[in-house]
Protein backbone atom coordinates (compact mmCIF):
# COMPACT_ATOMS: atom_id res chain seq x y z
CA UNK A 1 0.00 0.00 0.00
CA UNK A 2 1.55 2.98 -1.12
CA UNK A 3 1.77 6.26 0.76
CA UNK A 4 2.10 9.80 0.45
CA UNK A 5 5.16 11.70 2.42
CA UNK A 6 6.87 15.16 3.02
CA UNK A 7 9.62 15.58 4.14
CA UNK A 8 11.52 18.56 5.15
CA UNK A 9 15.21 19.63 4.74
CA UNK A 10 17.29 22.39 5.57
CA UNK A 11 18.26 24.44 2.89
CA UNK A 12 17.21 24.80 -0.80
CA UNK A 13 17.54 21.17 -2.95
CA UNK A 14 18.96 21.94 -6.57
CA UNK A 15 16.11 20.39 -9.14
CA UNK A 16 18.22 17.71 -10.03
CA UNK A 17 17.25 16.05 -7.20
CA UNK A 18 13.73 15.79 -7.66
CA UNK A 19 14.12 12.46 -10.16
CA UNK A 20 15.66 10.61 -7.10
CA UNK A 21 13.29 12.23 -4.52
CA UNK A 22 10.01 13.31 -5.39
CA UNK A 23 8.74 16.76 -6.06
CA UNK A 24 10.63 19.53 -4.78
CA UNK A 25 9.26 22.59 -2.97
CA UNK A 26 11.62 25.82 -1.82
CA UNK A 27 10.30 27.23 0.61
CA UNK A 28 10.71 30.98 1.84
CA UNK A 29 12.12 30.23 5.50
CA UNK A 30 15.15 27.90 3.42
CA UNK A 31 14.07 24.88 3.65
CA UNK A 32 13.03 22.56 0.69
CA UNK A 33 9.65 20.59 1.19
CA UNK A 34 10.28 17.05 -0.59
CA UNK A 35 6.78 15.28 -1.64
CA UNK A 36 6.93 11.37 -2.66
CA UNK A 37 4.28 9.05 -3.08
CA UNK A 38 6.33 5.83 -2.24
CA UNK A 39 5.01 2.32 -2.76
CA UNK A 40 6.52 1.03 0.95
CA UNK A 41 9.32 2.03 4.00
CA UNK A 42 11.88 0.46 1.55
CA UNK A 43 11.35 3.28 -0.89
CA UNK A 44 11.38 5.44 2.24
CA UNK A 45 14.44 4.66 3.08
CA UNK A 46 15.86 4.63 0.26
CA UNK A 47 15.08 8.57 0.25
CA UNK A 48 16.03 8.86 3.42
CA UNK A 49 19.53 6.73 2.58
CA UNK A 50 20.12 9.96 -0.46
CA UNK A 51 19.54 12.69 1.99
CA UNK A 52 22.05 10.92 4.38
CA UNK A 53 24.38 10.92 1.29
CA UNK A 54 24.14 14.51 0.29
CA UNK A 55 24.46 15.74 4.14
CA UNK A 56 20.96 16.74 4.27
CA UNK A 57 19.73 18.01 7.81
CA UNK A 58 16.31 16.68 7.58
CA UNK A 59 13.60 18.69 10.27
CA UNK A 60 10.57 16.76 9.30
CA UNK A 61 8.75 13.49 8.08
CA UNK A 62 5.13 13.24 7.60
CA UNK A 63 2.66 11.34 6.20
CA UNK A 64 -0.25 13.08 4.42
Amino acid sequence: MSATYELRVEGHLDDHWSGRLGALTRNPDGTTTITATLADQTQLYGVLTTLRDISAVLLELRTT
